[in-house]
């Protein structure tokens, strides 16, 4: 049986860092999409409106990361203390290979209208899930319970979060460029986005003491 530390996964400075990462990467994405008219929002809805963007989008892409690392500080057992997990060379090539398979899938359906948003999700996505699972996909499957419970259920919270805002209106996904295709009313893409941005948090708050924790004792 594995013994844990009392400490938890969470550490304060993973979180100040994949805030910061989340804003930079995310951002001039997030903008790029409403220019290409792929979402909008009502101009009743939003405060006032920075760039491109509204920004309640720029205070959700900040808090985001903070309500994910809150629920893992709840739910993490503690990290491994004797956590013997080795990442060969064939790992890593093969974390790289798998999330680079996701970044083409996604740069393909880029190039028809109604996958255009599906595909931006993907080839956006791939980059940093090809990064994390080089870094450890072995630590990351060895730790699947408190990975899928990390990601579940603000994933889950987000999208009836989500499904409540497209209703009232609040914002507004083109039909041109989605699929038309739903998850219990909740469009695919939206569903795929929260899905893939809380696993970013929680795979990147996992990794982060793992990763340290074995620099220091190399």
């Amino acid at each position: 049986m594995r013994t844990r530390s009392t400490r938890s996964d969470v550490r304060p400075i993973a979180v100040g860092v994949i805030v910061l990462v989340a804003m930079l990467y995310t951002i001039p994405w997030d903008n790029y999409l409403i220019v290409r008219g792929v979402w909008s929002y009502g101009t009743d809805s939003v405060a006032a409106v920075i760039w491109h963007a509204p920004v309640e989008e720029y205070l959700f892409i900040l808090l985001q990361p903070v309500v994910a690392a809150l629920w893992l500080h709840q739910i993490s057992p503690g990290v491994p203390t004797d956590d013997e997990t080795v990442v060969t060379r064939r790992d890593r090539l093969l974390g790289i290979v798998v999330g680079g398979a996701v970044t083409i899938v996604g740069t393909v359906l880029l190039f028809e209208a109604a996958t255009f948003y599906l595909g931006a999700i993907l080839a956006w996505s791939g980059p940093v899930l090809a990064l994390q699972w080089a870094v450890g996909w072995p630590y990351l499957l060895a730790r699947w319970r408190t990975l899928v419970v990390g990601i579940a259920a603000p994933t889950a919270y987000l999208w009836i979060a989500d499904r409540i805002a497209l209703a009232s209106g609040i914002w507004i996904l083109s039909d041109r460029y989605t699929t038309g295709l739903s998850l219990l009313g909740l469009p695919i893409e939206e569903a795929l986005f929260f899905l893939v941005t809380n696993a970013f948090v929680v795979q990147g708050l996992l990794l982060y003491p793992w990763v340290i924790d074995r620099w220091r004792s190399s």
